[in-house]
């Protein structure tokens, strides 16, 4: 592994007094050890709502209580610093209603900082909550962070924190040299299995062609087993879709779908990526049909809604809501195509991909990191097959990650 990197470890749990949550993450971990580095420098900070200490204060306002720290810019990823920003939006750069510094936006005319939004900045702080999912763009901003850090002789400071699907959970084929792009930026499984500063390592040493100086601070009390529930954290939505850690596990089994006209739940129900549905879809057979597969950990019941926004709010649409146990043993991934399969034992005559629009159809080849998942599926594979196919890379990525790996 490149040596431009530091570790740093944690205190002890009872460093802070509270036992109300079992981790602790990395913005914890910086505090404990007195902002080690930092004293005199100009610090930018990556950050949105969800950014918050083990007891819910927010990064932002800890870098600017803390005397030895100057800070003097923020940089917003998607949904903004706000983290109110519909998703795909472009966003402009902006000035801090709250604190008045800069705010530059990675989701808009450019999504890698400039050497102008880097000038007069020492260290980056990346600290952001992800859901563990490659087409989450947070860890596209990550990468570009590093990138533009190691070129313009920057520091990079990840603050860690916990993968909600767990440190286990590897799901996902290779992404096809053509099909990089902002939601598909690095060779790696679709659920990767990774916290952000694992990643961060992975990224400086196997990704960046000039690593950049890193320093990643672990979280206390984590381990690859954890869901989220068992963290004792508070979850903060980390995008407007996104406001449950029930979402982020759905975002996995669901968010394939929502770009070929099958409804998702995302932006219309209080269930984000925990529904499948769409206009006259027999919910009873499909309720039947998926609970006949017998996926241990999920399961489904009937459900019926009228979009709570969009022009289709007179639409009812029906089909099921999905129950998920974060630690189920079932390809959450796969599940994308065995709904697919289902809707087409359902509704022999309707052809979703025919329906969609071209740049939709575009979207869903990025999501999956190349025409492949889509061809087979067409082809008349079934979801269990294409999961098969993503065996080899599923097994090659857990040996390629294992430098990188920070916790048990």
């Amino acid at each position: 592994m490149k040596k431009l990197l530091l570790v740093l470890g944690v205190l002890s749990l009872s460093a802070w007094g509270d036992a109300r949550a079992v981790v602790l993450p990395g913005i914890d971990t910086l505090r404990a050890r007195n902002f080690p580095g930092l004293d005199g420098k100009r610090v930018a900070l990556v950050t949105n709502p969800a950014s918050v200490d083990g007891r819910g204060v927010p990064t932002l306002d800890i870098l600017r209580a803390a005397k030895q720290v100057k800070l003097v810019a923020l940089f917003g990823p998607e949904h903004g610093v706000s983290g109110n920003i519909k998703a795909g939006a472009n966003i402009t750069d902006s000035i801090d209603a709250h604190t008045g510094l800069p705010v530059y936006s990675l989701h808009g005319v450019t999504r890698k900082p400039t050497p102008e939004m880097l000038r007069g900045i020492d260290v980056i702080v990346y600290d952001l909550q992800d859901i563990g999912a490659r087409s989450y763009t947070f860890i596209s901003t990550l990468g570009l962070v590093m990138q533009a850090a190691a070129e313009s002789g920057i520091e990079v400071y990840v603050l860690d924190r916990p993968n909600p699907l767990g440190g286990a959970r590897i799901e996902g084929g290779s992404v096809h040299p053509d099909y990089h792009s902002f939601v598909s930026q690095y060779d790696i499984p679709y659920l990767y299995g990774l916290t952000p500063a694992e990643l961060a390592l992975w990224l400086n040493d196997r990704w960046l062609a000039r690593p950049c100086k890193l320093k990643v601070f672990k979280m206390n009390g984590w381990t690859r087993r954890m869901v989220w529930t068992d963290t004792g954290l508070k979850w903060l939505p980390t995008s407007p879709n996104i406001p449950t850690p029930q979402a982020a596990v759905g975002y996995a089994a669901t968010g394939l779908l929502g770009d070929i006209g099958v409804s998702n739940g995302a932006n219309v129900t209080r269930y984000p990526f925990q529904v499948i549905a769409a206009e006259n879809l027999d919910a009873t057979s499909l309720t039947r049909r998926f609970n006949a597969l017998g996926l241990r950990g999920v399961a489904a019941d009937p459900f019926a809604f009228y979009p709570a926004a969009g022009k289709y709010t007179h639409v009812r649409y029906t089909g099921v809501r999905l129950g998920i146990n974060p630690r189920t043993q079932t390809n959450l991934l796969s599940l994308n195509f065995r709904i697919l399969d289902l809707l087409r034992q359902v509704q022999p005559t309707k052809n979703y991909f025919a329906r969609a629009d071209t740049e939709h159809v575009k979207m869903f080849d990025k999501i999956n990191g190349g025409t492949a998942n889509r061809q087979a599926w067409l082809a008349g594979k079934s979801g269990e097959a294409i999961a098969l196919s993503w065996r080899a890379r599923e097994l090659s990525w857990e040996r390629e990650r294992r430098p990188y790996l920070l916790y048990q």
